[in-house]
């Protein structure tokens, strides 16, 4: 299992609360949940730590406006911090009030994230 399927669990039960078309994709060793066909949030293992953290994809203000809360982390795989998105590790999310304040982030910038540019594939 590459990653936390209870935690998948909570955040489905959330999407599906606030009566989200969502689906899920596995995607960069994890498990990410697309909303309008964008990724909106999901689940990757931090390969040092072995921990599941949350991936939120809620803006560049959201970031900065909630940077002293538990657990946010930039979220940078190549050693600079991606536009739009942060880590939350457990001690951000393990609160169920919690996860669903990031959810809620999350589904709030989800309207204004640009889609991802398919790229075609070479022969």
């Amino acid at each position: 299992m590459a990653f936390d399927e209870y935690l998948a669990e909570r955040i489905s039960r959330v999407l599906d609360e606030r009566k989200v078309i969502y689906f899920q994709k596995k995607m960069m060793g994890g498990l990410v949940f697309m909303v309008d066909n964008k990724m909106c949030l999901g689940i990757a293992r931090d390969k040092n730590s072995g921990e599941d953290r949350l991936m939120v994809r809620i803006g560049e203000e959201a970031i900065q406006s909630n940077s002293h809360k538990d657990g946010i982390r930039p979220m940078e795989f190549t050693g600079r911090p991606m536009k739009d998105y942060s880590f939350i590790y457990p001690e951000g999310y393990d609160m169920e009030e919690d996860l669903e304040f990031w959810v809620d982030l999350a589904l709030t910038f989800n309207p204004q994230a640009k889609k991802s540019i398919k790229r075609s594939k070479k022969k």
